[in-house]
């Protein structure tokens, strides 16, 4: 709004001019001085009327930036930044450009307050990774057997003491069993004495890998004087009834297998677990040699994660060389004798002073009371003897399922037995590094 110019034609005194009344700037200027407008004509000049308050301009705005004059065509002028914040209403005129630097600071007492985004970009991120707890309550294992399970069971889980110590143990074991591998590894099992428990470990600890293990694992047998490892895992009559495909038949075709399919023409399966049956023919059975051997290892690595070889009776065998160099970690049979303690001591000993030093170091010594020993045995001391030139030594009880020299399946085998099997597939899964 313009200031009112005073009227001075009206004036009684033509030689004194007075104004009619203040203008509403000097009464803008008195209320901001905390006194009160003048009433009575004031004689200032019309030039001392100070500038009107203007409203506190908005925070800069950066300008658009301009587009590229077209050939024949004059620039448009860039009339910098407006110092003057206008409604929607208003229309700023060019004279109320003036350039960024004359720009004032926004006034202090407008605070920018926090947006939702800075403020979740500023909380802590939880870890949901390795704290799940933080959002689902975390349940308590389910007992299973004895007095807790029953107790579960008959309050339908509203009373739930947990798993005891017992079960605690075997799902530790469970859980090493079942631990994910890279790469392909092989377990051999030997004796120098043939009757003691070989053959029934090997299947064992082989349906026992099966159980646990979330791939398949595979068992080969070696054995050069006819063995019977799929005839244990089977049963003599559903052998005899299936394919009697063996390693021999495997080597004369192994060119055209290249893959897991083909593979399984020549295999033989006990539940998951995967056997390749050894020659049972008595003219070729000692045939195989540390290169066929090795063959068969290499096709055997592309499918599978774990593999066990039953070696047969003795160490010095022509594929033996072969067994041994791809060995990752080997099982020793012995028994509750002191004949079965010295030959498994000599086994040590003869693997140590042939190349073989880690095998045997490494080595977990399995012995089974196949015969039930009699009291006069001191198991004891054949354990001590033992133990200290092995990386572990574990005992199987002596039990019939496994004495009779027929099929060998876990659900006849008593409790310990099969806990003995879960230690021994456990250990030797520990030692693949």
């Amino acid at each position: 709004m313009p200031a009112v110019t005073p009227d001075l034609s009206s004036t009684p005194d033509a030689g004194t001019p007075v104004p009619r009344r203040s203008s509403w700037a000097e009464a803008a200027a008195a209320a901001d001085q905390g006194s009160p407008a003048p009433s009575a004509p004031v004689s200032a000049p019309i030039s001392s009327v100070p500038a009107p308050t203007r409203r506190p301009a908005r925070p800069p705005v950066t300008p658009l930036p301009q587009a590229a004059p077209q050939d024949g065509q004059p620039a448009e002028p860039d009339y910098g930044t407006p110092a003057v914040a206008y409604d929607g209403d208003e229309a700023a005129p060019p004279s109320s450009y003036l350039p960024e630097e004359a720009l004032e600071p926004a006034p202090a007492f407008r605070r920018i307050r926090p947006t939702t985004a800075d403020i979740i970009a500023d909380s802590p991120m939880p870890d949901f990774i390795s704290s799940p707890g933080l959002f689902v309550k975390e349940q308590k294992p389910r007992p299973v057997g004895g007095v807790r399970g029953a107790l579960y069971t008959l309050t339908g889980g509203a009373w739930n003491m947990g798993p005891s110590a017992k079960q605690r143990e075997e799902d530790e074991l469970g859980r090493r069993i079942s631990r994910q591998l890279q790469g392909s590894y092989n377990t051999a099992v030997l004796s120098l004495k043939g009757g003691i428990g070989k053959t029934s470990t090997t299947v064992g600890v082989g349906l026992t890998l099966a159980e646990f293990r979330g791939d398949p694992p595979c068992a080969i047998d070696a054995n050069p004087d006819s063995g019977d490892l799929v005839e244990r895992a089977l049963g003599e009559g559903i052998y005899q009834q299936a394919s009697p495909r063996t390693i021999t038949d495997l080597l004369a075709n192994i060119e055209g297998v290249d893959s897991l399919t083909a593979l399984a023409r020549y295999m033989h399966h006990a539940g998951r677990l995967h056997l390749i049956a050894g020659e049972q023919d008595p003219e070729v059975s000692d045939s195989l040699t540390a290169a066929e051997y090795l063959r068969i290892r290499k096709l055997i690595s592309n499918y599978y994660s774990v593999a066990l070889t039953d070696c047969g009776t003795g160490v010095t065998h022509n594929a033996m060389s072969g067994i041994l160099q791809s060995a990752d970690n080997i099982i020793i049979a012995a028994g509750y004798a002191v004949s079965g303690a010295k030959r498994a001591r000599s086994t040590l000993h003869w693997l140590a002073s042939h190349g073989y030093e880690d095998l045997a170091r490494n080595a977990v010594v399995v012995i089974t009371d196949k015969e039930e020993v009699s009291s006069r045995v001191d198991k004891d001391a054949i354990e001590e003897h033992l133990a200290g030139i092995c990386r572990q030594l574990i005992a199987v009880p002596h039990d019939r399922g496994v004495a009779d020299g027929d099929l060998v399946t876990l659900d006849v085998l008593k409790p310990e037995t099969r806990r003995a099997y879960k230690e021994i597939a456990a250990s030797i899964v520990d030692g693949y590094r």
